[in-house]
């Protein structure tokens, strides 16, 4: 299947390791270039050079007000134009509604929120018909994950600012899709595994609980990615994805 990425132009954040890297990777597969970004410029040049020629890495923290418009820039100038955008962050640190501090809310809440609603802003501004901005938000948008307040808190809310993006872009044709990861096999579930001082047992109870009875790889998170992402996708809107493996059960 053809998903009409070939020579569009993304920005994906967070992509130098994780669920925003196998995205960049699934959509230069299919043809697309990108812009990869991460908070390290060592660790975002060596995963842009992992991609090939048509990936540019540049250190940018999604928290820095100027971050947006240095990505969008960046996007024309060195690949000449710019289709969309796909927000992933790292998940802000674990604990409890009593254990997180205030520092910890407020840097979650300017790097995986506020950070989050200034790129799509920015990128609804300089798109046109057929572009597309993505969020990587979390399986807690339904329904909380113990131990992960601060997710718990931001996620559903973000998602709810992405609905609403949905609704007033969609006239102007640019789409805005959501995904929603659970237990996919990455460094941060398996940290978050290793938590409960026993990380095997941790995901084989995991595991018991998804209806495919194993973890999802990041490749399948990307290829669902790219898809969504892509012209081939160009009716879906709004769209809150679940990536599970059918562990959210209700409709």
């Amino acid at each position: 299947m053809d998903l009409g990425l070939k020579d569009r132009v993304y920005v994906v954040t967070g992509a130098t390791r994780g669920l925003g890297h196998a995205s960049a990777r699934e959509l230069v597969a299919d043809g697309a270039k990108v812009i990869v970004t991460g908070r390290d410029e060592e660790r975002a040049e060596r995963a842009a050079a992992s991609l090939g020629p048509n990936a540019l890495g540049l250190a940018v923290d999604n928290s820095d007000p100027q971050a947006p418009s240095r990505l969008i820039s960046a996007a024309r100038e060195h690949f000449g134009r710019f289709d969309g955008i796909l927000v992933s962050v790292g998940g802000p640190p674990p604990g409890s509604a009593l254990s997180n501090t205030d520092a910890q809310w407020a840097a979650a809440f300017e790097s995986v929120f506020l950070g989050a609603v200034r790129l799509a802003r920015a990128a609804a501004a300089e798109l046109g018909e057929g572009g597309v901005i993505g969020f990587v938000l979390s399986g807690s948008v339904h329904e909380p994950i113990p131990g992960l307040t601060i997710s718990n808190g931001l996620r559903p809310g973000l998602a709810g600012f992405a609905k609403s993006l949905a609704v007033e872009l969609g006239p102007r044709g640019i789409r805005v899709v959501g995904l929603l990861p659970a237990r996919i096999d990455t460094d941060r579930v398996r940290e978050l595994d290793a938590l409960s001082g026993d990380e095997q047992a941790a995901r084989a109870a995991n595991e018991a609980r998804i209806p495919l009875r194993r973890y999802g790889t990041p490749e399948e998170f990307g290829r669902t990615a790219a898809f969504v992402l892509s012209p081939a996708a160009s009716y879906l809107t709004g769209l809150m994805l679940p990536v599970d493996g059918g562990a959210r059960h209700g409709f």
